[in-house]
């Protein structure tokens, strides 16, 4: 086989986590052999959730050859020239897995390549793209029939993570996900660790555990349970939290009598199919979860209205303006509980795709002492989590979306022969 390119196009930390390693992982495998003779490089592009890790992330990930971090990308698309002045081979696919979709046609056309968009809600400029990778089924419809050959459902790639046997792992494990997001994590690290002491004092045997997000580290984490750098702690409850290194692993270690491990490893699939349940909130990680078979509670605190400022575009930077910005995130994050609540909007990506709660989705002013009181119970009534995995089971379905996209790969490869 002639060298050949797949140049894929992405951006923010959840799509590189749960769409291009999984495609990647697919690639390397499906071509075994061949993988020689093929060069896998990713281009990012700015994205409003961004944490300026991205690119070293995806250097890590084993199968991407070359990497281009976001700040470059305009000159490229501008221009056609990277930051190194990246050669490329005759032939090769312009593969989409996040941003905007007309990148990948203007792409395409530069280096004279086939291209692959995968579509989650919409499909866009179907006249100059040669391959689509639907989500689901429903967006045909929104597409005119003459184009309907482009098109093929895949599935949903945030199911993709590995098929994993079930350990006997002894005791019960709570996993914690306060989030990468500082506008999450500002409110997740204190009020999980108080979740977690208050459940400690009632039964200390169980276990907790946070797997760290990719795009931040156990320093960074760390320092948003520091009531000195956040002042949102002592909100939650009167404790001390800090990091911990002990035989060689690091801990949240909570006042005096609680240690949460942290799992540095990603992916860490295997320690996390090993919780018995998690507190986490909302985001992808709730699809990787619910494809793991782990139940989950999905938490939305609202304890202080002006910490919540995930806003993107014009919103986003209103928000973010000294004086102004914390009256506008008060007005708009009481808007949106309040349409949340009359509407019963869903968040979890399970409950999305069962169109129905699932997973309990809890959102307002919640309660240690409540939260703590639903796992305790969980603990106690063992056949409440087994119902939870049976939902999660019956909804995620059949996995192999990115077996679909490589496939799509192939084809075009094959154009080329």
């Amino acid at each position: 086989m002639a060298n050949f390119d797949i140049l894929i196009l992405s951006n923010g930390p959840g799509e590189i986590t749960t769409w291009v390693m999984p495609v990647v992982r697919e690639i390397k495998e499906r071509l075994a052999d061949n993988f020689q003779d093929v060069r896998v490089s990713l281009v990012l592009s700015p994205c409003p959730n961004g944490t300026g890790n991205e690119a070293n992330i995806a250097r890590g990930c084993d199968g991407i050859h070359r990497v281009q971090s976001a700040e470059h990308f305009f000159p490229f698309l501008l221009w056609g020239k990277t930051a190194d002045n990246w050669d490329w081979y005759q032939n090769g696919v312009v593969l989409f897995l996040g941003g905007d979709q007309f990148f990948t046609v203007v792409t395409a056309k530069r280096l004279g390549y086939q291209s692959i968009v995968y579509a989650e809600w919409d499909a866009r400029w179907w006249r100059y793209i040669d391959y689509f990778a639907l989500m689901n089924a429903s967006l045909k419809d929104k597409i005119p029939s003459r184009f309907h050959h482009k098109m093929t459902v895949v599935g949903d790639l945030m199911a993709d993570v590995p098929t994993l046997e079930d350990d006997n792992y002894a005791g019960f494990h709570l996993g914690l996900f306060p989030g990468s997001k500082s506008s999450k994590l500002t409110q997740g690290v204190p009020f999980l660790s108080a979740i977690a002491h208050y459940i400690h004092k009632k039964n200390p045997e169980i276990k907790f555990s946070i797997p760290v997000a990719p795009t931040i580290s156990t320093e960074i984490l760390a320092s948003y349970g520091d009531s000195k750098k956040n002042k949102f702690v002592k909100t939650f409850a009167n404790l001390d939290i800090k990091l911990i290194t002990k035989n060689d692993h690091q801990y949240l270690q909570i006042s005096d009598d609680l240690t949460i491990q942290l799992i540095d490893k990603f992916p860490c699939y295997q320690e996390i199919k090993n919780f018995n349940i998690c507190l986490t909130t909302v985001g992808a990680n709730t699809a990787q979860l619910a494809s793991l078979g782990v139940p989950m509670i999905v938490l939305i605190p609202t304890y202080q209205l002006d910490a919540m400022k995930s806003w993107d575009g014009i919103l986003g930077i209103l928000i973010n303006l000294p004086w102004l910005g914390s009256t506008v995130a008060k007005l708009m994050n009481w808007l949106i509980i309040q349409y949340t609540i009359k509407n019963n909007k869903l968040y979890a990506w399970p409950n999305i795709w069962a169109k129905k709660e699932i997973v309990p989705e809890l959102i307002g002013h919640l309660k240690v002492a409540d939260i703590g009181d639903m796992i305790l119970d969980f603990y106690h009534n063992p056949h409440k989590l087994e119902k939870i995995k049976n939902d999660l089971r019956a909804v995620t379905g059949d996995k192999g979306a990115s077996q679909k996209i490589v496939d799509l790969i192939i084809k075009s490869m094959n154009q080329f022969k």
